[in-house]
C-alpha cells in the first residue's frame, strides 16, 4: 500500500475547497496519527487561518469525515428518482453508488474508513454520521410504504443497511487484496433473498 507524506509547510499554496482542507488533515492524521494532530496543524498545513479551518468544518472531527454532506446529498437524490422497480433493488444501487470510489481515491479511501472504525474519538462521533445515512433510507423506505419515517419498518431496514455497509467495510478494511463493492453486493444479494420469500409464522403469543 502507498504511504502518505505530510504535507509540505514552506511555500505551501493555499487551499480553498473542502475537500482540499480534508486532504490535508488525511496526510496528517496518517502521517502523525490522529490524536497528535491539531486543528492549527491542520490549517498550517492547508495555508489557511484557524477561523477559516471553521467556516469549513465545525470540528476536527468532522474533518476526518471529507466531504460527506455532498456524498450525501447524492445518496438522498438518488432516492428520491431512483431507476430500480423494488425497494430494496433501489436501495442496493444508491448505497453502491455512495460507496463506489474512484480507483485513484482507494487506498486514501481506505485510510480515511481504517481512521473512522478503529479510532474510539471518530467511532463516538460517527453516530450523528450515521444517523444522517440512516435517515436518508427510511425516508425512501417510508414514503414507497406510505407509513411515517420512524414506524418500525423503514427504521428496521436502515439499520440493516447500514450494518450490511460496515460489515463490508471491516471486510474490506482486513483484507488488502478485497474489493469493497463486491463485498456490498453479497450482503444484498443475501438480504434481498432473504427477505424475498414468504415469512414463517410468528411466535406462539404474538398476534
Amino acid at each position: 500500500m502507498a504511504e502518505w507524506t505530510e504535507p509540505r509547510r514552506a511555500g505551501r499554496a493555499r487551499v480553498t475547497t473542502k475537500g482540499a482542507v480534508a486532504d490535508v488533515a488525511l496526510k496528517l492524521f496518517i502521517a502523525r496519527g490522529y490524536a497528535d494532530v491539531t486543528v492549527d496543524d491542520i490549517a498550517r498545513g492547508a495555508g489557511i487561518g484557524r477561523r477559516s479551518f471553521f467556516r469549513y468544518f465545525p470540528s476536527k472531527p468532522d474533518v476526518a469525515w471529507g466531504d460527506f454532506d455532498r456524498l450525501l446529498d447524492e445518496f438522498r437524490e438518488r432516492l428520491q428518482r431512483p431507476t430500480e422497480p423494488s425497494l430494496v433493488a433501489a436501495i442496493w444501487a444508491a448505497v453502491r453508488a455512495f460507496n463506489d470510489v474512484p480507483a485513484d481515491e482507494r487506498t486514501r479511501h481506505r485510510h480515511r474508513m481504517r481512521l473512522l472504525l478503529t479510532t474510539p474519538e471518530l467511532v463516538a462521533h460517527s453516530t450523528t454520521r450515521y444517523a444522517s445515512w440512516r435517515d436518508v433510507i427510511a425516508g425512501f423506505v417510508a414514503r414507497r410504504l406510505g407509513v411515517p419515517d420512524g414506524s418500525p419498518v423503514p427504521q428496521a431496514v436502515s439499520w440493516a443497511c447500514l450494518g450490511i455497509s460496515l460489515a463490508a467495510y471491516e471486510r474490506w478494511l482486513d483484507d488488502e487484496d478485497a474489493e469493497l463493492l463486491p463485498l456490498i453486493d453479497e450482503s444484498f444479494e443475501a438480504f434481498g433473498a432473504i427477505f424475498s420469500g414468504t415469512l414463517p409464522p410468528p411466535p406462539d403469543g404474538v398476534p
